[in-house]
């Protein structure tokens, strides 16, 4: 899943001639703490809530009160994990989206993402990520599974990326083993090619505080 495919329809970007109260009112009736700014396609950065507290007059234009918001973005192509990451990095409730042009796309907020990443569930438990890349017509989950199971494993979760432009797809992989040496010689022997494993480790260890920290921030 990548961050392109998390964009919610639901917040709409403030333009950078937008007011403090227009502004603060938004984030009231969405929930959240911070809001994109745009002019013209323009990702200008990012208001908090904290920002239009601090306004000597909140009908003031945001241009005219900020020269330079904080700008954190993530662009089109990365992994919901990442988007997970910066998120709980930065503790923000929004994160903007990005083509590689650097125009805005939209973005996601906190709750859409949790609800977007509760099929991926399994991020809490231990194992191994798998992210295979072959063509449509190649892929089946049966077979997959089938594979997993026959090197005394069991596939946790699974999810699809499409590649624009493309047949291709990525299929990632959530295995409830740490050692998966043996299913990787498998699915070679298949002709499947592993663009990508994360086993246990840092990485995994990494995601879990990730999580956490994400659910944490939710609960607060």
């Amino acid at each position: 899943m990548r961050a392109e495919e998390l964009i919610s329809d639901i917040i709409p970007p403030l333009k950078f001639t937008e007011t403090g109260e227009r502004a603060m009112d938004w984030m009231n009736e969405l929930r959240v703490s911070h809001l994109p700014v745009v002019e013209n396609g323009e990702f200008i950065g990012l208001i908090s809530e904290n920002e239009v507290y601090d306004m000597p007059d909140p009908s003031e234009r945001i241009c005219d009160c900020f020269s330079n918001l904080p700008k954190p973005f993530i662009y089109a192509d990365r992994h919901v994990y990442e988007v997970m990451k910066m998120i709980a990095d930065l503790k923000i409730t929004v994160i903007p989206i990005l083509d590689q042009d650097n125009q805005y796309l939209g973005c996601t907020d906190l709750l859409y993402l949790m609800s977007q990443i509760t099929a991926v569930n399994s991020i809490k438990e231990s194992g191994s990520i798998v992210v295979l890349l072959m063509n449509t017509h190649d892929y089946s989950l049966t077979q997959i599974a089938r594979i997993v199971e026959e090197n005394n494993a069991k596939v946790l979760s699974s999810f699809i990326t499409s590649k624009e432009d493309t047949t291709e797809i990525e299929v990632t992989l959530k295995i409830n083993a740490d050692n998966i040496d043996r299913i990787l010689q498998t699915f070679t022997r298949y002709d499947y090619t592993v663009k990508a494993t994360f086993q246990k480790g840092n990485f995994q260890d990494d995601l879990k505080k990730r999580y956490d920290e994400l659910m944490n921030f939710l609960n607060m």
